[in-house]
């Protein structure tokens, strides 16, 4: 029997078989096959979920195999794309026509569709997550129909479906607006904690993309501060590069987090070591900048908040590691969003701020998170969908406004739920 983990080993399952389609009409042919079985469908994108969110139960739909360029718009400034391609291949594509995303978030290898799925957001307060700037969408549903999704056809569907959690059919092939390439100057340097809460209104108005890292049991913030820039390319040579961004984020940080597991009591001095890096400023292209590459393995739970309550959120967090004598190895990131009009977006309706918090794998978790959890939710926390939490239905309808919406759609397009499992039965009702 064929089996299945996510990126960080902590969603497993056997499903029953694995599909591999190579075109939208292979979809239509497996989706078909499997209602007329009864079995429920997931497809799976590069499992970098938290949360049981793509755990395929019965048929898993693996579409690594769709991750071709469509078309390229230079005039109409859009791309279509098969739904199966990772962040970093459409990166490449974009930057040969000398195009970029407006925004990203800082994983390469997710796949388009499950980045777009669980709202995957990146940082900037006049940008917005990856799911707004969809431009359309088609999707295989329970019936084996194929439907062209935009503000023109079938408008309630597109509406709902830009965040869709893989609830309403197999989204396979997306269009989404792009821009004129550009590059950032990065500025990467540690500030005192206090002083990036004391000025974080004016750092985040005054930077085009800004987020920090607190990093526990020391007064100090990593900040990284980017923002477009005319300048030529001057990012560091390949050694700097590769000292920076492989050695330092990952083969460094991934031994203290190793030393730390085996002697927790060793954490708070080891935290001291991750200030200590100085300024770097630099030039590159967007999407080099935005993203990077994640060897070290960490379980992750991130909320989205109401930008003004981010302030009092985290002291409250940080007083709260404090009291109850947290060890804790990762820094806690920050990040912030404009807001948008998806039902099921972590900030529709709101500009948001988002607090994420994660643990060394192997490490356990589950205590550190309940609490920062239990903080966040009295500033009317939305948890991201691909991250771990503890929220039902009951819990999260109140949370958005258009949730309801949502499910009618669902229920419209698969009121048998092929394309469920439980943690969709969880935080969708059924």
């Amino acid at each position: 029997m064929p089996s299945w983990s996510n990126w960080a080993g902590n969603q497993r399952s056997k499903p029953v078989r694995i599909e591999r389609p190579s075109s939208e009409t292979e979809v239509v042919e497996i989706v078909r096959r499997a209602v007329n079985e009864h079995l429920r469908i997931k497809v799976v994108g590069s499992g970098h979920s938290f949360t049981g969110i793509a755990v395929p139960d019965e048929v898993m739909i693996d579409l690594s195999q769709m991750n071709q360029v469509v078309n390229v718009d230079h005039i109409g400034g859009v791309i279509t794309v098969q739904a199966g391609i990772v962040l970093s291949d459409l990166n490449a594509h974009l930057e040969l026509h000398q195009l970029s995303m407006p925004n990203l978030g800082d994983v390469t290898y997710q796949t388009l569709a499950g980045a777009i799925s669980t709202s995957t957001h990146g940082t900037g307060l006049q940008r917005t997550g990856l799911a707004a700037q969809i431009r359309a969408f088609k999707v295989v549903t329970a019936s084996g129909e194929v439907l062209m999704c935009d503000p023109m056809h079938n408008a309630e569907i597109f509406h709902c479906g830009r965040v869709s959690l893989g609830a309403l059919g197999v989204i396979t092939e997306v269009t989404l607006n792009v821009v004129s390439a550009f590059n950032l100057r990065a500025v990467e340097q540690p500030m005192r904690i206090s002083h990036v809460l004391d000025n974080f209104a004016q750092l985040i108005q005054e930077n085009d993309f800004f987020e920090f890292y607190w990093v526990p049991h020391t007064k100090w913030a990593l900040t990284k501060a980017n923002n477009v820039s005319s300048d030529a390319i001057d990012s560091p040579g390949r050694f700097a590069t590769w000292y920076n961004k492989m050695f330092m984020e990952n083969y460094a940080f991934g031994l203290l987090c190793r030393v730390g597991r085996l002697f927790p009591k060793l954490i708070p001095k080891l935290a001291t070591i991750l200030p200590s890096s100085g300024r770097v400023e630099y030039v590159n292209v967007s999407h080099r900048i935005f993203s990077s590459k994640r060897l070290v393995k960490f379980y992750e739970m991130e909320y989205s908040i109401a930008l003004d309550s981010l302030v009092p959120a985290l002291r409250e967090v940080m007083q709260m590691v404090e009291d109850r004598g947290f060890l804790i190895s990762f820094p806690v990131e920050v990040r912030c969003t404009g807001s948008d009009d998806i039902p099921l977006s972590t900030s529709t309706g709101r500009r948001s701020a988002y607090i994420a918090v994660h643990m060394f794998k192997g490490c356990e978790y589950a205590e550190y998170f309940a609490a920062v959890e239990t903080i966040l939710r009295k500033h009317e926390g939305r948890p991201h969908w691909g991250k771990i939490h503890n929220l039902d239905a009951s819990d999260i309808s109140s949370l958005y406004p258009e949730y309801q919406r949502f499910i009618e759609v669902r229920n419209q397009l698969d009121p048998e739920g092929v394309f469920t499992n439980d943690y969709l039965r969880r935080v969708l009702g059924r």
